[in-house]
């Protein structure tokens, strides 16, 4: 009778391999954590399925067969595969070969992959990454068919069926050209303020609201936006050149050569950057270390 023994009972092999190395029913009975009637029940099965007695008892213990000596080998081979898919692949990021999809904005291009990418480049220096815009509407099925590994987000636009994590709260401060005239002194008032030309960043382009307008209607004020772009990128350029006023997030503001930080007249809300990732790569070993990472850097 031909019998495939990858089809069989995981259990029937750990015990004929316990058996064929402890030539004892009972040293292979404490070894699997069984009792030896349990060990003698799986004996018997054994024997049933291969059609051969396996072992004969002595007074030392028992003595593989012929044919319990050829399965020996296949059997080790074939517990050594499910352990190997069983145990999580050990993961080496200096040797590490892979591609990591980040979808961002590009403000969290700026505050976040930047400085993520000189850690990683150090550490991990054969793992590629590939920086693609956040779509919210197809975030899920990005997800779900692997086409983006993490998304660089807000918890608004985190869908519920995600892992995530808040990787930090960000404050707006305003930002100009350090020899604007509104730059001089210390600060700013809210009516200087509300009578300077703005510029806003609009990712949907041709709009001239947003959260600092929000904030002044509150109280009973409103300013002047003169520019709306779709890019924080090229904003301090702008500034630079210009006597518009902008209120940015503080993180965009780091290394901004030639501009002056000052603080907003009044309170803006500010908001959360998560980063949200599929149950796809929840476990791996190699996405783990990278997400590990990514907290490392935004928190130094």
């Amino acid at each position: 009778m031909s019998i495939d023994i990858r089809t069989m009972d995981l259990n029937l092999l750990k015990a004929l391999d316990a058996l064929l190395d402890e030539r004892n029913v009972t040293r292979a009975a404490n070894r699997l954590a069984l009792t030896q009637p349990a060990v003698s029940g799986m004996l018997t099965r054994l024997r049933e399925c291969f059609d051969d007695p396996l072992f004969t008892r002595t007074q030392r213990g028992i003595v593989p067969t012929l044919r319990a000596l050829e399965l020996a080998a296949p059997i080790k081979q074939i517990l050594a595969e499910v352990n190997g898919l069983l145990q999580p692949k050990a993961f080496d990021p200096a040797s590490a070969e892979m591609t990591f999809t980040i979808a961002a904005t590009d403000y969290a291009l700026r505050a976040v992959v930047v400085p993520y990418m000189e850690a990683l480049r150090k550490l991990a220096p054969g793992i590629r990454v590939a920086v693609v815009p956040v779509n919210n509407d197809q975030l899920a099925f990005q997800f779900e068919r692997g086409d983006i590994d993490i998304a660089l987000i807000t918890p608004d636009t985190t869908p519920p069926d995600l892992h995530a994590r808040a990787l930090y709260d960000e404050e707006y401060v305003c930002l100009l050209r350090h020899d604007h005239p509104a730059a001089q002194g210390n600060g700013i008032t809210l009516d200087d303020f509300c009578s300077l030309d703005h510029a806003l960043v609009s990712y949907h382009g041709r709009q001239f609201h947003g959260v600092t307008d929000d904030a002044l209607a509150a109280q009973g004020k409103k300013r002047r936006v003169s520019l709306s772009v779709s890019s924080f990128l090229v904003l301090p350029e702008i500034l630079r050149v210009s006597d518009l006023i902008a209120v940015v997030p503080r993180r965009l503001a780091v290394n901004t050569e030639g501009l002056r930080v000052i603080a907003p007249p009044l309170a803006i809300p500010g908001f959360t950057k998560n980063v949200a990732w599929h149950e796809r790569t929840h476990r791996d070993a190699g996405y783990r270390w990278l997400r590990g990472l990514l907290f490392e850097t935004v928190a130094g």
